[in-house]
């Protein structure tokens, strides 16, 4: 559903997957085992076990899963500098190569309890453990005007943490009647912990060699943050199969995240005022809405409303340097939505739909975290406590022609959009989110799927779309437009004797997102299955096998700067699994994501 009606969250711009299951009344004990092994550069490891019980009344249901990480990445930065008149003063060329290891647990443990036919309570418990560790090598070479090499750079960072997340949810369901209005509730507690230290190791040496400095400083940034949230909702059959949804949501978050920085000079630590800090961030939700929706006998309408009133305050702590700082806000969105569907003929071969809708998009939390954060000497990453959610409004044509083909035309225009931007001061590259005035983004999209065979079927998407970007910037006016096309094709096989087969490919051209141009990139990946009995199956893949998924582009509206990058990444690898269900699955298993504070879960970088 790219423009969800309003019973949904209005955050968010990719739109909602919504799924439906049924629920049967089958019992006994199932359990099944995913073991996944990826082979790239490195290996990696993804492992899962779950089970499901079922006995009259009650169902118990549980996950425990295992990952190891092993992945990298290869930074090439490219930087030339000028003076005012123009010419070049000087380039500055950087390689980082960052590996990301570490490994962790995920654990579910829930439970529904049928008290009727028409009533359910259930409880699910989500716990996370992880040991993230990230290494960065760097270097670096400056040359002069002529390009001759002025200085050279290394560095060694290390980053060492620990990730813990621990989540509660409890729900109920009631059906009034049996073919009539129903009731649920959801209320949730999520809490994050996070702890990761830094060792930040630089050395700058002269064309010939020679060591002229070496600045080493730590770091520890502890935080954490708490969500709780509860909603309601209800529907209603009404007169003439026409169908009534109302609800009630309210949310809570507090973060609170402190960051210590400590120049180390003679083996002695000294504070280090300018990028120590401390800051509590706190939010709250409140939202209420009203939908309604019938069936025609060719036109079916749904129409809806969403009120949001937000309310937060961040409050930056000082230190003997810097003066404590804060901010509130409160505001109200209104998000109204509206879909139709109409059947150009009786048997609905030919349809049309033609939707609007208006959706908000609100900052990571990490992201509203005025920190500075370290990466090398001359790279920096800063958060931003002044952050304002994006808002953006949308509307869709379509025709769809006997489920197989489809064309959408749409339009959207998003105000404050959210996106990383790139500011050069005195030389220092600092990344920073920071909000684009407006965005104006008109598309295209073609879909179709066929099955010429029974052991033959194919899938095909394009999209043509034209974005352009306005808004004022650290260097003037930011006023970036491209047209760019992107391409997806998947072809499935079944082979006989239980093997299946699949290729899929992708393709994006060059396109230009605000301040960045991303050349042009595009993966195939290709696997193979076989069901080696009812209850275990194997399956082998590639993915990017011609080793075309490479980030690379340039970065434009830079002060007195140019600058490019390439970012090569382990996205080849082979991925072999295994799927064994011990005992028959049981369809009716709860879906533990299945709460009622997805969307802001959904603003924590994990």
């Amino acid at each position: 559903m790219t423009n969800p009606p309003a019973k949904y969250d209005a955050a968010g711009n990719a739109g909602v997957i919504n799924i439906k299951t049924k629920k049967r009344k089958i019992k006994g004990f199932n359990m099944g085992l995913n073991l996944a092994a990826r082979q790239a550069k490195n290996i990696t490891s993804n492992n899962s076990a779950d089970f499901n019980y079922r006995n009259n009344n009650l169902n118990i249901f549980g996950t425990l899963g295992y990952i190891k990480r092993n992945s990298y990445n290869d930074v090439d930065i490219y930087r030339r500098y000028f003076l005012a008149d123009g010419t070049t003063s000087g380039v500055f060329n950087q390689n980082s190569y960052i590996s990301r290891l570490g490994y962790g647990f995920s654990s579910t443990l829930g439970a529904d309890f049928f008290a009727s036919e028409k009533t359910t309570l259930g409880i699910v418990f989500t716990g996370l453990l992880r040991y993230p560790e990230t290494q960065n090598s760097g270097r670096g070479t400056l040359k002069n005007a002529v390009g001759s090499i002025d200085s050279s750079l290394l560095s060694n960072n290390a980053e060492k943490g620990i990730f813990k997340n621990g989540g509660i949810n409890v729900n109920y369901r009631h059906q009034l009647k049996k073919t009539g209005s129903e009731i649920s509730a959801n209320l949730d507690y999520l809490g994050y912990s996070t702890n990761t230290n830094q060792d930040f190791n630089n050395y700058n040496y002269s064309p010939t060699g020679k060591l002229t400095s070496y600045d080493h400083s730590v770091g520890a940034l502890p935080s954490q943050i708490k969500i709780y949230a509860a909603k309601t909702d209800y529907s209603q059959p009404l007169k003439k199969d026409w169908k009534l949804e109302a609800g009630l949501k309210a949310s809570y978050t507090q973060t609170g995240n402190v960051a210590n920085y400590f120049n180390v000079i003679n083996n002695m630590t000294i504070p280090d005022y300018n990028r120590t800090n401390n800051f509590d961030y706190r939010e709250n939700i409140n939202a209420g809405y009203i939908n309604i929706n019938k069936d025609f006998k060719r036109l079916s309408i749904q129409a809806g409303i969403r009120v949001e009133n937000t309310i937060s305050s961040g409050s930056q702590l000082g230190n003997a340097m810097k003066a404590d700082s804060s901010f509130k806000r409160n505001y109200i969105n209104v998000f109204p939505t509206i879909f139709m569907l109409y059947k150009l003929d009786s048997l609905g071969d030919n349809q049309i739909k033609l939707n609007y809708g208006r959706r908000i998009d609100r900052p990571y939390y990490q992201d509203l975290n005025p920190f500075i954060i370290q990466i090398d000497k001359f790279t920096y990453y800063v958060g931003n406590p002044y952050l304002k959610p994006s808002l953006s409004d949308k509307v869709e044509l379509g025709y769809l022609f006997k489920n197989l083909v489809g064309a959408t035309f749409s339009y959207s225009d998003t105000k404050d959009d959210g996106n990383e931007t790139i500011q050069i001061i005195d030389g220092i590259y600092y990344s920073k989110p920071a909000n684009i005035g407006r965005i104006k983004t008109i598309a295209i999209a073609l879909n179709s799927g066929f099955e010429p065979a029974k052991w033959f079927n194919f899938q095909l998407n394009a999209q043509l779309a034209h974005v352009h970007s306005i808004s004022e910037f650290y260097t003037g006016l930011l006023n970036a437009k491209g047209t760019s096309v992107y391409l997806q094709g998947l072809l499935q096989f079944k082979l006989g004797h239980d093997w299946n087969m699949q290729w899929d490919g992708n393709f994006q051209s060059r396109q230009t997102s605000n301040q960045f141009v991303i050349g042009s990139k595009g993966r195939l990946n290709a696997g193979i299955s076989k069901k080696i009995s009812s209850q275990a199956t194997v399956k082998l893949s590639v993915s990017d096998i011609l080793r075309t998924n490479i980030n690379r582009g340039a970065i434009n509206n830079l002060q007195l700067t140019e600058a490019s990058f390439r970012t090569l990444s382990d996205s080849r690898a082979v991925l072999l699994s295994l799927s064994i269900r011990f005992v028959k699955k049981i369809s009716n298993q709860r879906k533990p994501s299945d709460t009622g504070a997805d969307e802001e879960q959904g603003r924590i970088k994990n």
